[in-house]
């Protein structure tokens, strides 16, 4: 029986030590679980932080989207910039392509300089711009026709570009910005034009400078400054205060920075939702990973209970 008794007391030996080898064995697991458990509730407070983060500055990219979008929608509408005879010949411009468009649309100028270039202008900056002059002859008979008012038009073909300041002595005078012409930003096709219209128009910086310029040369030259006041040949002089602070040129200017803007912030805000969605996915497989670690520890639990 002694003998007996020492085998069973070796076989029961042999059993407490497999089931407490599978005892650590579910320790070393419910510690994994564990850490697995607790990093992935760290990686969903973290993807929370960065959703929050995010849905934020979506907001605040849809209150600029529409700010902007108002703001560019306010402008393309002011329609006090044109005459009403300019805008009907402007709707005519997708039926008729011998229409170019009108000098304020052409001329793309900075912002230092969009003063002095639209008193360079002056009224010339709502003329229109055509390919020829039967162009302009048969758009002149359908204002006439209509009774809608008279506009000016330059057919590019008749227009030739005169000699320019470019060379002159002047241009070295002290305050001289440069020649209007060269302070424009236009298509090829219309450098001509440009000269033709701005070419012997010189911009100084400020009318105490344009004076002794103008004086210097007899009153001879067309002299802008950047804020505003002109200077005729003959000493005739043009200044004061603008009625309205936002130019046409100006206008123009902002309505297209306002394109670029608004289409840059809605191309962020497309990418801004699907980041907030990837996360949201995100944050949905940490959620079913963890399911499934919850699962693996209840499972592992009962097992070393019941070991």
């Amino acid at each position: 029986r002694i003998i007996t008794g020492k085998s069973d007391e070796t076989a029961q030996r042999q059993v407490i030590a497999s089931i407490t080898s599978q005892l650590k064995e579910c320790d070393v697991n419910i510690s994994s679980i564990n850490a697995s458990i607790a990093e992935a509730n760290a990686n969903v407070t973290s993807i929370k932080g960065v959703i929050t983060e995010k849905t934020q500055e979506l907001d605040k990219l849809t209150q600029n989207y529409h700010r902007s979008k108002s703001r560019l929608e306010s402008l393309v509408n002011i329609t006090d910039g044109y005459g009403n005879s300019i805008r009907k010949i402007m709707e005519l411009k997708d039926s008729n392509p011998g229409i170019l468009g009108v000098i304020a649309d052409i001329i793309k100028v900075e912002k230092q300089y969009e003063t002095a270039i639209e008193t360079a202008l002056g009224g010339t900056i709502q003329n229109i711009v055509t390919d020829k002059e039967n162009t302009a002859k048969e758009l002149i008979n359908y204002l006439k026709v209509n009774k809608l008012g008279r506009a000016t038009f330059l057919p590019l073909n008749a227009i030739h570009s005169r000699n320019t300041l470019e060379n002159d002595n002047c241009i070295n005078e002290k305050g001289v910005v440069g020649v209007a012409s060269n302070l424009v930003r236009v298509s090829f096709e219309y450098e001509g034009l440009a000269k033709y219209l701005l070419g012997r128009i010189l911009v100084v910086d400020n009318i105490e400078n344009a004076l002794v310029i103008a004086r210097k040369y007899k009153y001879s030259l067309r002299i802008v400054t950047l804020e505003g006041e002109q200077l005729n040949p003959g000493g005739s002089m043009t200044g004061g205060a603008f009625k309205n602070s936002s130019n046409l040129l100006g206008r123009r200017r902002e309505i297209e920075e306002l394109k670029t803007e608004v289409s840059s912030i809605s191309k962020t805000i497309t990418e801004t939702k699907a980041s907030i969605s990837e996360l949201r996915s995100e944050v949905g497989k940490n959620r079913d990973n963890l399911d499934q670690l919850n699962k693996q520890q209840r499972e592992t639990h009962i097992k070393k209970n019941t070991l």
